[in-house]
């Protein structure tokens, strides 16, 4: 028997994080759309891959919430992608309403599953979804630093001109202009990144890391970034499915941890069948603590302007 997901929005991010979890062929996908056809049109065309690919799992479009019933998974994407020009921030209180609503849904239809959310502003919305959906902090977790991790190892990797499978890195905090690489326990090949790249270029990377987002926009001029969202996602889901207990940067709900209450941040956490079953605490500089600590409150910026407009 197969494994259920349920992924809400069948935008670009989405459709492409359906796509990654139908090809892995362990779950059957529910991909959900408000607009009329669209979500059944994406499903069939992905179901007439699988004797190609050789899954024999099931793709369902809906745009609705019936058919999503008792999903393991249910991955939020929901909402309005950025424009040029536009910040994460500037999605907040638009998204807020398209988040609440859905995590509404698929708690009622779902009260089991685990909840990854994807919409921005990514920090903000998974702080809502617990809000509204009421599940326990283990089973509502967002999806950001695996991305952002994954773009800094990236950029790091062409500047050595090596594998990206040798660059170990975690990006921390929020999914913003605020976010915190950690150079101290980056390594390449197991060597500190600061002894092979000298540090105006390696805060240049950072930079780039932190612009990751808003260079593809800006390329793109009409959207905004897919592949590499949706494998974060996808990698995600397979470990929750699949009880991976791997480690990885996420957006986790804090008590403490880190020096920060009752708010969500990214950093490392053990994710397996019950979701975050656990906060792993690495030991920061002074600097990256003061900076996760200044991102802290750049997401309680946005969480404090959600609760005057709910």
């Amino acid at each position: 028997m197969r494994f259920k997901v349920t992924v809400v929005g069948a935008g670009f991010v989405g459709s492409t994080t359906a796509q990654r979890i139908f090809e892995r062929g362990y779950a059957d996908v529910v991909l959900v759309d408000i607009v009329e056809d669209k979500p059944q049109g994406l499903a069939l065309d992905m179901m007439e891959s699988g004797p190609v690919i050789g899954t024999d799992a099931k793709v369902v479009g809906s745009n609705g919430y019936e058919e999503t019933a008792d999903s393991d998974v249910v991955v939020i994407t929901a909402g309005l992608p950025r424009k040029p020009g536009m910040t994460r921030d500037d999605l907040l209180l638009t998204n807020m309403k398209i988040v609440g609503s859905v995590t509404e849904q698929v708690a009622k239809y779902s009260p089991n599953a685990v909840l990854v959310i994807v919409s921005n502003p990514l920090d903000a919305m998974v702080q809502h979804a617990k809000a509204v959906s009421g599940f326990p902090k283990e089973r509502v977790v967002g999806m950001a630093g695996i991305l952002d991790t994954a773009r800094f190892r990236t950029f790091l990797a062409m500047e050595l001109e090596t594998s990206v499978t040798n660059v170990q890195a975690y990006v921390l905090g929020g999914h913003g202009d605020s976010m915190v690489p950690l150079i101290g326990t980056t390594t390449v090949g197991g060597v500190p990144v600061a002894q092979l790249i000298e540090a105006n270029r390696l805060e240049e990377i950072v930079q780039r890391t932190r612009d990751g987002g808003a260079e593809i926009v800006g390329l793109l001029k009409t959207g905004s970034a897919y592949y590499a969202p949706s494998a974060a996602s996808a990698q995600m889901v397979e470990a929750i499915l699949l009880d991976r207990k791997e480690i990885l940067p996420c957006a986790a709900f804090l008590e403490g941890e880190y020096g920060i209450n009752g708010l969500y941040a990214g950093v490392p956490v053990k994710l397996g069948a019950g979701g975050v079953e656990q906060v792993i605490e690495i030991d920061l500089t002074a600097e990256e603590k003061a900076a996760l600590t200044r991102s802290a409150e750049a997401v309680q910026e946005l969480v404090n302007v959600m609760a005057a407009n709910s």
